[in-house]
């Protein structure tokens, strides 16, 4: 880029067409320039009416403006699931266009970082989102950049094995669901109608609802008849995990189960419990007594990732006690389940 000064008394010089200001200018009679906008010939009149000078770059062989590098950056760091619109004050937005899960490569968006004046921000990692949702931005920080920094900043994505952004879809499941407590009618309808609810908002079906006595051998032949019949993801409510004699519990190995973990670090929902059969194929996920109707416990962070395809790991539960404070403040961690889209605005 080279810099120089417009002197207003100079201003309609047809040699000004093209060159880029680098600060907003108001213009004479209510118009105005951004940052980063070319001159182009209506503007000469306006620029010599001013009274002061203003600053502007001519792009030189190898530069690239800051809006191309903004959409070039954005198409570098989208994976399946996402859009870019278009620039807007030279950030491009990426937006998710499907509901899922999405996944943030969190240290290749600190390695693209330090290769300035390249800027990539996103939202945190393994957030549910919906379609329109605005995951990202990316931009430059100055009104052009050299052809070889956006290079380089290739060049370190394309040796990632992943993307650095996407959002997984949420897989349809058969969902089966065994309750061991004893809940009065207009419970069970509160219980029933939320279960449904949320699994339909990831695009699941229902099997049924079984409600058993609290004995490990009606738990076991219950979710064995479930199998029986199709379940891909079989939920359980009621018991106590602090029981070491809890039915369910007991019912894991006769059916082939194993625990992954007893227990999340998070509130509320810490009494949280998973466990999967056959190496992962089916997930079993508990719901503890608060979350058998709330939208906002450990239950609701780990059913995207489950419902998304992720093999969930005792590690990745360990992590949830990062933030695992889950009171009103983290509202936005959760799935919004009466919302299938939004239409977030850019900033103007």
């Amino acid at each position: 880029m080279r810099p120089f000064v417009i002197d207003p008394a100079n201003a309609l010089s047809s040699d000004l067409i093209g060159a880029i200001v680098t600060h907003a200018v108001r213009l004479p009679g209510g118009g105005r320039l951004r940052k980063g906008q070319a001159i182009v010939e209506s503007d000469l009149e306006a620029l010599g009416a001013l009274d002061r000078p203003i600053h502007a770059v001519r792009l030189e062989h190898g530069d690239v403006h800051e809006d191309e590098a903004g959409r070039r950056l954005a198409k570098m760091i989208m994976g399946p699931g996402l859009a870019a619109r278009y620039p807007v004050h030279s950030r491009v937005n990426v937006i998710a266009t499907c509901k899922g899960l999405l996944r943030v490569d969190a240290d290749a968006v600190h390695v693209i970082n330090r290769n300035a004046p390249v800027g990539v921000f996103t939202v945190l990692d393994r957030l549910p989102v919906t379609p329109g949702k605005i995951v990202a931005g990316a931009k430059i920080a100055t009104v052009a950049v050299e052809q070889r920094v956006l290079k380089a900043t290739a060049s370190l994505i394309e040796r990632n094995d992943r993307p650095v952004l996407e959002v997984k879809p949420y897989r349809p499941h058969t969902v089966g669901v065994v309750v061991t407590e004893g809940l009065a009618e207009t419970v069970r309808e509160r219980f029933e109608a939320s279960v449904r609810h949320k699994v339909a908002w990831y695009g699941s079906n229902l099997l049924r609802f079984d409600y058993l006595p609290n004995e490990p051998e009606a738990v076991a032949s219950a979710i064995q008849q479930m199998l029986d019949d199709g379940v891909t993801l079989m939920l359980t409510a009621g018991g106590n995990m602090m029981d070491p004699l809890d039915a369910s519990l007991q019912a894991m190995p006769e059916v082939g189960a194993r625990i992954i973990r007893l227990g999340a670090p998070a509130h509320p929902g810490s009494m949280f419990w998973l466990g999967e059969i056959e190496e992962g194929a089916i997930p079993i996920v508990n719901l503890a007594s608060c979350s058998m109707y709330s939208k906002a416990t450990v239950a609701d962070l780990v059913l995207p990732w489950v419902m998304a395809g992720e093999r969930v790991s005792d590690d990745d539960l360990a992590s949830l006690g990062y933030g695992g404070l889950l009171d009103r403040d983290m509202g936005w961690r959760f799935p919004n389940y009466d919302v299938d889209a939004v239409d977030e605005p850019d900033e103007t």
